[in-house]
């Protein structure tokens, strides 16, 4: 019913993008899930690969995925209820504490869910709630995904980066944003642009400067957005890299050696040039002209 609506409603009309803030919000809290879940899921299959390989019993037999087992507080393990699970609203009810042990809950999930909300909405607002809005949700609820699992872990998990990777070259079959042979191309050129970087950086430094989830980032973006877009994508990335990392320099006190994931700034530089890129690129050829 909603995604029918949505579908069919005025494109970039307000009642459809509110309609998509308020399915945004309930994406943003399975998001939450994903975020918590896969990197734990992703552990459990390493642990139970190497205890199989070296003859020993598996360390993780119970069913463990985005589904099951029920949420529940990491302190007591209450489980939660559907009224405590209400997107923001549960949050703010609950004063952001466990409803059992009191232990803080925290402030991630509702910005998560609010972030989520936010984005659907002006996502189809600009876009519109045909294919291309219907498009670019998928698009910023993988991002949003691996953005804070990157933060968490400095992992982009295959299972994000390839589904956004073929999505995005199923979505311009049709042409949707940029033509199939820009996508395919963007694809092998991304991938090959920072898999060349870094063995560069590991060749004259001996260190590695980033990790293979980047280059297969990198590749879903140019499939999305086609390889005349990878220079602007790589190009805001670095503006935001760096203004994140001085910020977290200044005001977090986290020193200059500490690594820093990669994959939100890209994941924001492609979010941004989905939107924007075009003009951005007229405006920076225009500086160079």
């Amino acid at each position: 019913m909603l995604l029918d609506f949505l579908v069919f409603a005025t494109p970039g009309s307000v009642p459809s993008a509110a309609l998509a803030g308020l399915f945004g919000l309930l994406i943003g809290s399975f998001l939450n899930v994903v975020i918590y879940r896969v990197p734990q899921m992703m552990q459990r299959e390493s642990d139970n690969y190497v205890a199989q390989e070296s003859g020993k019993p598996l360390p993780h037999t119970t069913r463990y995925n985005l589904m099951v087992p029920r949420s529940a507080c990491p302190h007591c393990g209450h489980q939660i209820t559907a009224l405590e699970n209400i997107p923001v609203i549960s949050y703010l009810f609950l004063r952001g504490k466990c409803i059992e042990c009191k232990a803080p809950i925290s402030v991630r999930y509702p910005i998560v869910e609010l972030l989520t909300g936010a984005l659907s909405a002006y996502l189809v607002w600009h876009f519109g709630s045909g294919l291309a809005g219907l498009a670019a949700l998928v698009f910023a609820y993988l991002l949003i995904a691996m953005t804070f699992i990157d933060a968490d872990t400095q992992l982009l998990p295959d299972d994000l980066t390839y589904p956004l990777l073929w999505c995005g070259l199923l979505v311009n079959l049709s042409g949707t944003f940029v033509a199939l042979p820009d996508a395919v191309i963007g694809a092998a050129a991304g991938y090959l642009c920072l898999w060349s970087i870094y063995w560069l950086f590991k060749l004259a430094t001996g260190k590695e400067g980033m990790g293979y989830g980047d280059f297969k980032l990198l590749a879903a973006l140019g499939a999305w957005l086609g390889w005349s877009m990878l220079p602007i994508v790589l190009l805001l990335s670095s503006v935001v890299g760096a203004v994140v990392g001085i910020a977290l320099i200044l005001f977090a006190k986290r020193g200059r050696d500490n690594p820093i994931p990669f994959g939100p700034y890209l994941a924001a530089a492609g979010m941004i040039a989905l939107l924007y890129g075009k003009p951005i690129a007229q405006a920076a050829f225009g500086l160079l002209s």
